[in-house]
């Protein structure tokens, strides 16, 4: 039988930091400004709140949580700053997110 502490049967990080991880993302508006990013590298402040259907203001203090975390990242363009998804796990979540949806859409059985 195999115990829940066996390093082959938890992912990799401590619970602690999945549970950070799953508390990022359970926020709605961070959801949707990962998901944009993730789908649109290199987005501007002005289409990620579009994206998410908030103010620039609150895309900026989101973004501010999700950058001080290590999840994104913002790069200056003239008087831009570009942002895009930079943590590998955040990435595979979010595949994993698309692939059900997809699933789920095209009606194929989960089984």
């Amino acid at each position: 039988m195999t115990k829940l502490g066996d390093d082959h049967t938890r992912p990799p990080g401590s619970t602690e930091e999945w549970a950070r991880r799953f508390d990022l993302l359970s926020d709605p508006t961070r959801l949707a400004l990962l998901t944009h990013m993730h789908l649109h590298p290199d987005s501007p402040v002005v289409d990620l709140a579009a994206a998410a259907g908030i103010t620039q203001t609150a895309a900026s203090q989101a973004l501010r949580v999700l950058r001080d975390q290590g999840w994104v990242e913002g790069r200056r363009e003239g008087r831009s700053v570009l942002y895009r998804l930079i943590d590998n796990e955040a990435h595979a979540v979010l595949h994993l997110m698309g692939q059900q949806h997809h699933d789920h859409g095209s009606g194929a059985q989960r089984g």
